[in-house]
């Protein structure tokens, strides 16, 4: 048997594997950040009976609360939980709802001035969209968050309106925060997009521009039509510069007749090229593939 010595004693050599990993246990945890306690308030099955005016209730966790009618006025929410709670009819104004969570909450009738939404996010509550008119961050990327984390919420809702609301401001603050980030001069967008990732965002920027130029990135069939429109206008000026008489009126309105039945397939005529016919083919299944995703989302979201 192998022997070691610690403090003048002869130790097995089992025992010094053991010393071994107590004092590596013991060193690595020194080094892990400690967990403190965040200091919660728990509030459960509590109701509010009366207005409420510069009051502070920072880092709570209101479960089950009740207030109908009530006015809360310069009020701090921050980092405050809200699980299954029924706040009906209330009116806040000027309240600080900054980090907080609703989840399962019922905010049916309730409207909100001057109030502060920041990196607040909602589940499964029952809010007016209205708070898309009034309620929005200032900021560009908070504003897009908050948009997006209302629209998940209608969509678990079932409620497509407002869910539809949700991406057109999402969609709008998106576009802003995108041109910036490459064209602004602030100093958030020049120092997280410095460099080559400024060229980054440009390309996205250029890349939102042309999907909402083509479709609205997946929110407007209007402008797919559109879109469509004009690619039976092209087809219709190179069927008249190439095949027809440039001079006659008559010419212009046959080709653009005949364009939508080109595009549509049910129309070949020998005098087209197969290179043109495979251009048109890909725009129809593009433009398909559009229309359809289009139908999918919004059927998706009742």
């Amino acid at each position: 048997m192998y022997f070691a010595r610690l403090q003048g004693r002869p130790i097995a050599r089992d025992n010094v594997y053991y010393i071994r990993a107590l004092e590596s246990t013991n060193h690595s945890s020194e080094n892990e950040p400690m967990l403190s306690n965040s200091n919660r308030i728990h509030e459960t099955d509590r109701k509010f009976d009366s207005d409420v005016q510069n009051a502070k209730f920072v880092n709570h966790l209101f479960l089950r609360l009740v207030a109908k009618g009530k006015r809360f006025m310069s009020v701090d929410f921050r980092y405050t939980i809200f699980d299954t709670c029924y706040l009906r009819n209330c009116n806040f104004d000027s309240c600080d709802f900054t980090g907080c969570r609703f989840v399962g909450t019922s905010l049916y009738g309730s409207s909100f001035a001057g109030c502060k939404f920041d990196y607040s996010s909602f589940e499964r509550t029952v809010i007016d969209n209205d708070i898309l008119d009034t309620g929005c961050p200032g900021h560009e990327n908070l504003k897009m968050r908050f948009a997006r984390a209302l629209r998940m919420n209608y969509q678990q809702l079932g409620d497509a309106t407002s869910a539809n609301k949700a991406i057109g401001v999402e969609l709008q603050a998106t576009e802003v925060y995108l041109h910036k980030a490459w064209h602004s001069n602030e100093s958030y967008y020049r120092k997280k997009y410095a460099g080559w990732k400024r060229v980054g965002a440009f390309t996205e920027w250029i890349e939102f521009k042309v999907l909402d130029l083509i479709w609205g990135n997946g929110e407007s069939a209007t402008k797919l039509l559109r879109v469509v429109l004009v690619v039976l206008l092209l087809m219709s000026l190179y069927d008249v510069i190439a095949f027809r008489d440039v001079q006659r009126l008559g010419s212009y309105a046959q080709a653009f007749v005949e364009a939508p039945q080109v595009l549509l397939g049910t129309l070949s005529p020998n005098h087209y090229s197969n290179l043109y016919l495979t251009v048109v083919l890909i725009v129809r299944l593009v433009a398909l593939g559009f229309f359809m995703a289009i139908i999918i989302k919004r059927f998706n979201r009742r």
